[in-house]
């Protein structure tokens, strides 16, 4: 078995580029939700750092990178994945991405306190009539859209986002 060699350096921001390939964007509540996260616990890029190429571009953390900047930090720890070909630096690119799994929201809500999960950009569902109640009275409206299978969803959800609609994926 081949030893990987990755190691966590510190770099600053400015030595690191952002891939214009990216196909992922938070935006809004979710990137001020980011920004105060790296703000109260910087300690979290060490355990899951920046992944750059060999030649210093971003591979998986590009909301990050532009998140610590709005944080006003200078350097920041990242994985150097210099042993990539182009092609499964562009397969980590989407997997670094990609949801999977579910989320068990029983487990959620008796183990965790709402109030931090939605701090740190957690997306609750609405269950209860109180909550409802709330929304109807900012004039705000919703809809449930279900999909056969994720790219659709996806698709939907990138045609909704360019609406600049607030929209989310629940599975």
């Amino acid at each position: 078995m081949e030893k990987n060699k990755s190691e966590i350096i510190i770099m600053k921001l400015s030595e690191i580029k952002y891939n214009p390939d990216n196909p992922r964007l938070i935006k809004d509540d979710k990137f001020k939700k980011l920004v105060a996260s790296i703000k109260e616990f910087p300690e979290m890029l060490k355990i899951r750092p920046v992944v750059i190429n060999k030649g210093n571009m971003i591979l998986g953390g590009n909301m990050r990178l532009k998140a610590c900047q709005e944080a006003g930090l200078k350097e920041i720890p990242v994985i150097k994945a210099d042993n990539l070909t182009p092609e499964q630096e562009k397969e980590f690119i989407i997997k670094d991405n990609i949801s999977f799994g579910e989320w068990n929201f029983d487990i959620l809500t008796n183990e965790w306190e709402e109030e931090s999960l939605n701090e740190w950009g957690m997306d609750l569902p609405i269950y209860n009539n109180e909550k409802e109640q709330e929304f109807k009275n900012e004039n705000k409206y919703f809809i449930n859209i279900e999909c056969d299978n994720e790219r659709h969803a996806q698709k939907l959800y990138e045609r909704f986002i360019k609406e600049n609609l607030n929209v989310k994926i629940i599975t």
